[in-house]
């Protein structure tokens, strides 16, 4: 099995850098924030804290001016510079007082300043907010990303593909008379495959709208998988025959699953599409399906193609990242589809990872609810 994330629940509690020199000012914060239910991580030095920082990306940083070493004016603006970081927020606490202190703190990059001796309902009150503000900062980033991934998708992926078949119809409309029945038939094929690349595009910017603005229905019911699979990859089956790549199936009879049948068929069609555009000649894909505990089943597709770095596998479902890339046989690819599937997963309460290695090849993995 891969990499599974933590649960939804896990992934929603906020993380909180504290940074202090003195013990009884960790141990009087510790007491304030624990009973709100948040990952209270403590260090003591600014030294350490960049590197907390660093490996664990926490949601806030509760950060001391005072300290022996690198003070934490210096973290702050360490912690600035790095893209990785820079969009944390930092609280200054500091017994310091006076107002070129406090303007400091805030021309080297702090959201807030909390004066020492803490009061307890000012310190919940100032961490509450600016974590609800970092976290509607990410989510409009995110919705940002979105549209500029979907503009993107429309102003080039959606071009070329159209580019390319309205060429083929030119050169058709224009040579027709002149040309063999062979060139006509090689033609026709070549519009054919164009045709089905744009429709499925097309198809998959329809449901990523459609999903993201509310208005797809979403009717969960109780689906035999083996049945459902087999008919939706009818389509899928002739791009595999023409590659010479044979589809096995590894999924118990009778075993079901609690899904949008809609959702379901354009989960499944994505993945063994990209799994049969990225595999070489004569290789092979698998689809298999388990029972895992939690009541939930796992939905695997495995392919024999070129795989993905680990960096590439960091990024795929990343939507400010494009990681789109040509098939074995030059398919188009957008990315999108990946996205679309990880959204209608996670409508399910589902998870969707992948293990990937270079030129050996992938296997995404998906869990849906059991009946």
């Amino acid at each position: 099995m891969g990499k599974e994330t933590e649960t939804e629940t896990n992934m929603d509690i906020p993380n909180i850098l504290i940074v202090d020199d003195i013990g009884a000012n960790l141990k009087l914060l510790n007491g304030i924030l624990i009973p709100e239910g948040y990952n209270i991580r403590q260090v003591t030095s600014g030294e350490l804290a960049l590197q907390v920082a660093e490996n664990e990306k926490p949601d806030l940083i509760l950060l001391d001016i005072m300290m022996p070493g690198m003070d934490g004016y210096e973290v702050c603006r360490r912690l600035k510079m790095n893209p990785e970081l820079k969009d944390i927020p930092v609280l200054f606490i500091s017994a310091l007082s006076e107002t070129n202190d406090i303007v400091k703190a805030f021309l080297a990059g702090g959201v807030d300043y909390i004066n020492k001796p803490f009061h307890a309902e000012e310190v919940r009150a100032r961490v509450s907010t600016h974590l609800k503000l970092h976290r509607q900062s990410r989510e409009l980033r995110e919705l940002n990303a979105t549209k500029d991934k979907f503009f993107s998708i429309i102003a080039h992926d959606l071009r070329g593909p159209f580019s390319g078949f309205l060429g083929l119809t030119n050169i058709l409309a224009d040579k027709s008379e002149s040309m063999t029945s062979g060139d006509i038939h090689f033609f026709s094929l070549a519009m054919k495959d164009s045709a089905a690349n744009l429709f499925s595009l097309l198809e998959n910017l329809l449901e990523w709208a459609r999903l993201h603005r509310g208005v797809m229905t979403f009717e969960p019911k109780s689906i035999l998988l083996m049945p459902m699979v087999s008919e939706k990859l009818r389509l899928v089956l002739d791009s595999a025959n023409k590659k010479g790549i044979e589809i096995r199936y590894d999924i118990p009879a009778g075993l079901e699953v609690s899904a949008d049948a809609y959702m379901l068929a354009s989960i499944m069609r994505n993945l063994v599409s990209n799994a049969v555009k990225f595999t070489v000649k004569s290789g092979n894909i698998v689809i298999g399906a388990k029972k895992v505990p939690g009541n939930a089943v796992e939905i695997s597709v495995r392919d024999t193609g070129i795989g993905m770095k680990p960096k590439m596998v960091d990024d795929l479902f990343r939507l400010d990242i494009k990681t789109n890339r040509q098939g074995t046989a030059e398919e188009p690819s957008s990315g999108l589809g990946l996205i679309l599937c990880k959204d209608f997963v996670e409508k399910h309460g589902g998870r969707l990872w992948v293990e990937s290695e270079e030129h050996i090849g992938s296997t995404f993995y998906f869990t849906f609810p059991n009946n």
